[in-house]
């Protein structure tokens, strides 16, 4: 199983963390899976920019983002070249390092 390194967040995961993903899992559905609460406003239906991750390692090895990902991450805050929606990455063989960026645009996001 590949492991995916999780950068440290300040608030979804201040320490870092490395888990182990199924192939053919969603980054998305591997980070909730192991505790990480990364957002997802669209309840992963690639419908918003929530969920958006950088891949700074490993980026290659992920399915391609189709055209309704891509037109999405034009409005993700902090855009790079290596972003994705993490409900839309789905994780191969190649381990992965992710960094979870500090913002989002999240309007009806509620803090409990």
């Amino acid at each position: 199983m590949p492991v995916i390194k999780i950068l440290p967040h300040a608030e979804l995961c201040p320490e870092g963390k490395e888990i182990r993903a199924a192939r053919g899992t969603s980054v998305c559905e591997a980070l909730l899976d192991h505790g990480v609460e990364i957002e997802h406003a669209c309840d992963k239906s690639c419908a918003c920019t929530t969920c958006h991750v950088i891949v700074r390692q490993g980026f290659a090895s992920l399915n391609e983002a189709d055209e309704t990902e891509e037109d999405l991450l034009d409005r993700a805050w902090g855009l790079e070249p290596q972003s994705r929606l993490s409900c839309q990455a789905i994780v191969a063989d190649q381990d992965l390092v992710v960094e979870i960026p500090k913002y989002t645009i999240n309007h009806a996001r509620e803090h409990h």
